[in-house]
């Protein structure tokens, strides 16, 4: 796995994320905001994959081709990347306050594999705009394909309004109360992949905390 330089912290297990920008536009906003994300994973002792959308780049989905072919090979780039982390985290744009084209498109091939590797895995949305809403709207939108796809997507989303006046000259985030609020949910997301990669037991309990015996193929625990 590549890193980003920065400072390590030695109490935290090793966690291994993969990050990436759902924009193929050179110099995307977008993808300044998962460089960053990618700094802050790697100061808080995570292992960072950092990769873009032309990275997994793939045709439009045709059940024919996926029939003949099997996945193309943008689409099996992120499935390999899926399976050997953690955890992900994806800065993705807003299109007409929606997801846009390609990180959909992509998504939907992925999710033909087996075993389909969006499964359990948790995951972490980011956006970054020159609007006021920072594309909030585009996040919600792609929360629906990732839940159904059984990612754990993590309730609390970071949007950066105005995103084009909001970089600093080293890439950071030139509000302190915005910097702040970026890294803390950072911080909280990887303590809650740590707590389910290594103490599944969590897990169990909350199931049986609402009164029922855990069923795998239903909350994705394990008995054991």
């Amino acid at each position: 796995m590549s890193g980003v330089p920065g400072m390590s912290r030695p109490d935290h297990a090793t966690l291994r994320f993969l990050v990436f920008s759902g924009s193929l536009r050179a110099g995307s906003l977008n993808s300044s905001l998962a460089r960053l994300a990618a700094k802050v994973i790697t100061a808080n002792g995570g292992d960072v994959y950092l990769g873009s959308l032309s990275d997994f780049d793939a045709p439009s989905y045709d059940a024919d081709v996926e029939q003949a072919d099997g996945l193309p090979p943008g689409a099996q780039a992120l499935r390999e990347r899926l399976e050997m982390c953690d955890a992900f985290v994806i800065a993705s744009p807003e299109y007409n306050a929606s997801v846009p084209g390609g990180l959909k498109n992509v998504i939907d091939w992925v999710s033909r594999y087996r075993p389909q590797p969006f499964n359990e895995r948790h995951c972490l949305l980011l956006s970054a705009s020159p609007s006021m809403v920072g594309g909030n709207r585009g996040l919600w939108a792609l929360r629906v394909p990732l839940e159904h796809l059984g990612a754990r997507v993590y309730p609390d989303m970071f949007s950066l309004a105005q995103a084009h006046s909001a970089f600093d000259g080293d890439g950071g985030l030139g509000n302190d109360h915005l910097r702040v609020r970026f890294e803390s949910t950072i911080a909280d997301f990887m303590d809650l992949v740590e707590a389910s990669i290594h103490y599944p037991c969590i897990k169990r309990a909350w199931v049986e905390f609402l009164g029922e015996a855990p069923d795998p193929a239903i909350d994705r625990v394990d008995r054991a």
